[in-house]
């Protein structure tokens, strides 16, 4: 089996790969990311996930296959990323609540060895119920969100503000599994 690196420090990205039965050794990425490219959303996040992939690939001295993802919340057509504070946590959670709004996971597989790069996007749409202004502050003071996209977790307390999800759950928490294995084929795994 060819040798796996997941480029990123995420526990959740971790996890997921290590529950699907993968072997990994973790890189954490240092590529900067521009959320501000004017790009379309999927675009954006393939592209995130490409620079990550890339600047890891880069210290890789044997041959390996790097996954790198980048995860992020679309509303109204503006990208959201992690919150730089509470209160912009807080302002996040106020406009998503009782609204509808787009997770999008770009990731890339990158082959250090014959330097293939495959890069996919993964979309969901998340129904958000209405939000009391005691459950959003109870949230962010729970220190949850805030180094999350969307100022949430899924898997976490968020669970609860849920109304529907169309899509990949684990592409909300910022790896899409279904998708991955699929594209990791491509690649012999």
């Amino acid at each position: 089996m060819k040798k796996i690196i997941l480029a990123s420090g995420s526990p959740r990205r971790r996890e997921l790969l290590k529950d699907a039965g993968f072997e990994f050794e973790i890189i954490k990425s240092n590529y900067r990311e521009d959320m501000t490219l004017p790009m379309d959303p999927p675009e954006l996040a393939k592209h995130l996930s490409r620079g990550k992939a890339q600047e890891v690939a880069q210290s890789v001295l044997e041959p390996a296959l790097v996954i790198a993802a980048d995860t992020f919340v679309v509303f109204k057509g503006k990208v959201i990323g992690k919150p730089v504070s509470k209160e912009d946590a807080k302002s996040t959670l106020s406009r998503l609540s009782g609204n509808r709004h787009s997770v999008i996971t770009g990731f890339t597989i990158l082959d250090t060895k014959t330097k293939e790069i495959y890069s996919e996007a993964v979309e969901c749409t998340l129904f958000f119920k209405e939000l009391s202004q005691k459950q959003i502050d109870e949230y962010v003071a729970s220190g949850e969100p805030l180094d999350k996209a969307g100022s949430y977790a899924i898997q976490g307390g968020a669970k609860a503000f849920v109304d529907n999800i169309e899509g990949d759950t684990n592409s909300i928490i910022g790896l899409p599994m279904d998708a991955l294995k699929k594209a990791l084929k491509r690649f012999g795994v």
